[in-house]
């Protein structure tokens, strides 16, 4: 692939932006500057850099994002920054989307990415990928409220309850839930509806997929290998 067209399929702007980083030798492949957007080059394992910013190539891009609170999963949000003020520009470019999405207080693992396919597979409900929270509530957690959560409850404009895969009481305010779906303010509104409120929630898995332990507030990376599959596998 040439070196223009690498850089399109990264984000790094149209055409003629690509073409022009280029030319004016704001471009380095493994360490050596070109000034040739026709150069052609192996993409596999290709590592780049503009104005001294390394890159690696990657055909599509799997992220986890370790949101914070206080940003909403939108590219247009309505009152808060968009989670995509935490990524480089040229995920946006390139139509990197959120798999899903996290209320604007809500923290943890987030997904994104510009592959259809990838997207569709966790936000499917028909495809059933256990989403792991830790929700702190406001009163004490008690076992009516957890046997509840398990059998199923009832929300409002719902015409099925909708259960719990797990519900573990990891401390007195302390819950662990585990659900299928993805439908607006679920966690908040299921613990609502045994009688208690949610304080503060985070997601702590997707499938096989924990978030790492390394990945600070607001930081995020990409996803290998052995982490889409742990993904897929979960």
């Amino acid at each position: 692939m040439n070196l223009e067209s690498i850089l399109f399929s990264q984000g790094f702007g149209s055409r003629r932006q690509c073409r022009m980083l280029v030319t004016d030798a704001r471009v380095a492949v493994a360490g050596t500057p070109c000034t040739d957007p026709l150069a052609s080059f192996d993409t596999a394992g290709l590592t780049f850099s503009v104005d001294g910013e390394v890159w690696p190539f990657h055909e599509r891009a799997y992220l986890a994002l370790n949101k914070p609170a206080g940003y909403e999963c939108s590219r247009d949000p309505q009152h808060h920054l968009s989670v995509f003020h935490l990524l480089p520009a040229q995920f946006a470019t390139r139509g990197v989307q959120c798999v899903g999405r996290l209320d604007q207080d809500t923290t943890g693992l987030l997904l994104l990415s510009d592959d259809g396919q990838f997207v569709h597979a966790f936000t499917s409900p028909k495809r059933k990928v256990p989403k792991v929270y830790v929700a702190t509530t406001r009163h004490a957690l008690d076992d009516a409220q957890l046997d509840a959560l398990r059998a199923g409850v009832l929300l409002h404009g719902e015409r099925e309850p909708i259960a719990a895969v797990a519900a573990v009481a990891r401390g007195e305010r302390e819950l662990e839930l585990a659900v299928l779906e993805g439908k607006y303010h679920q966690v908040k509104r299921m613990v609502a509806a045994v009688g208690n409120r949610v304080e503060a929630l985070h997601r702590e898995r997707i499938g096989g997929l924990s978030l790492p332990a390394e990945l600070a507030p607001g930081a995020w990376l990409w996803l290998d290998a052995a982490k889409i599959d742990a993904l897929r596998n979960g």
